[in-house]
C-alpha cells in the first residue's frame, strides 16, 4: 500500500504541476483548456494500454519464466525510478521554464494551439507509463492487490488535490524539499526492488546466492508483521537475505545516492 501511495502520489503530482503550468501560461487563450485536457485524456488512455499489455504478458508466462519476468520487471522499474529521480533533480527547473515558454508561445500565436495537446499528452503518457511499470515492480515484491489499489487511489487523490491547490494558489509549499523527500523514498524503493529482482534470479539458479542467509531476523521481526511489511516496502527489508541480495541492495543504494547528490549540486 505504501509503495503504491508514494509512487502514484509523485507521478500524479508531477502531471498536475505540468498541466497547471500550461493552464497558467495560456490563461485567456480560447479553448486552451480543451486542448490541454484532451491531450491529458489521451495520455491516460495510452498509459492504460501499457498496463493491459503488461498484464497480458505476465499472464502468458509460467514456470521458471515467471521468475525471470519478475526479475526483468523489478530491475527495469528500479532503473526507471533511478532515472526519474536523478533526471528531475537535474532538469526539473529547466523543464518548468520550457513548459512556460510553450504556453507563452501559444498565447502569442507563434506556435499552433495543438502543441498544448501534444505536450500534455506526452507528459501524462510518460508519467502514467512510469507509474504502471513502478506498480508492476512493486507487485512483484509480494504486496497484495487490495492494498496496492487502496494506496494507488489515495496517492491519486492526494497528488491531484495538492496539484490543484498549488495551481489555485491556496497552498504554498517548498516544492524543492517535497521532491527531495520523495526522491529519498524512491531511491530506497528502487534498491529494494533491485534486491528482490536478484532474489528471483537466485531462485532459478541464474545468480549465485554467494551466502544463502546472511542473517535471520525473523525471530525479531517477520516480513508478515505490520512493521515488517512497512520496512519491506520502504527499505526492502528481508528477514533472511542472501549475500547477492545484500550486495545488489547496497550497490544500488550507494550508486543512486551518489548520482542523486551529484545531480542536485550540478
Amino acid at each position: 500500500m505504501l509503495s503504491a501511495l508514494i509512487i502514484v502520489f509523485r507521478e500524479v503530482l508531477e502531471m498536475a504541476m505540468v498541466l497547471g503550468l500550461l493552464f497558467a501560461a495560456t490563461r485567456g487563450v480560447s479553448k486552451s483548456r480543451t486542448w490541454i485536457l484532451s491531450g491529458a485524456g489521451l495520455g491516460v488512455l495510452g498509459a492504460l494500454m501499457v498496463a493491459f499489455f503488461m498484464e497480458a504478458l505476465e499472464n502468458s508466462i509460467e514456470g521458471a519464466g515467471e521468475f525471470v519476468f519478475n526479475a526483468v520487471v523489478l530491475f527495469t522499474a528500479a532503473l526507471l525510478l533511478a532515472w526519474t529521480v536523478i533526471w528531475m533533480a537535474k532538469h526539473g527547473r529547466e523543464m518548468s521554464k520550457q513548459l512556460r515558454q510553450v504556453g507563452e508561445s501559444v498565447a502569442e500565436g507563434s506556435v499552433p494551439i495543438i502543441s498544448l495537446m501534444i505536450v500534455s499528452f506526452a507528459a501524462v503518457m510518460r508519467e502514467g507509463s512510469e507509474a504502471v511499470f513502478f506498480l508492476f515492480g512493486a507487485a512483484q515484491t509480494g504486496q497484495d492487490s487490495a492494498g496496492m489499489l487502496t494506496g494507488g487511489l489515495l496517492g491519486l487523490a492526494a497528488g491531484g488535490a495538492l496539484g490543484f491547490l498549488l495551481y489555485m494558489g491556496l497552498v504554498r509549499l517548498p516544492m524543492k524539499h517535497v521532491f527531495s523527500v520523495m526522491g529519498v523514498l524512491l531511491i530506497l524503493l528502487a534498491a529494494g526492488m533491485a534486491s528482490q529482482a536478484a532474489m528471483n534470479l537466485v531462485l532459478v539458479d541464474m545468480l549465485p546466492p554467494i551466502i544463502d542467509t546472511v542473517w535471520d531476523s525473523s525471530w525479531l521481526l517477520t516480513e508478515d508483521s505490520f512493521m515488517g511489511s512497512v520496512l519491506h516496502v520502504l527499505v526492502g527489508y528481508d528477514p533472511e537475505p542472501s549475500g547477492i541480495q545484500m550486495l545488489v541492495y547496497v550497490a544500488t543504494l550507494g550508486l543512486m545516492a551518489y548520482l542523486y547528490k551529484r545531480a542536485q549540486t550540478h
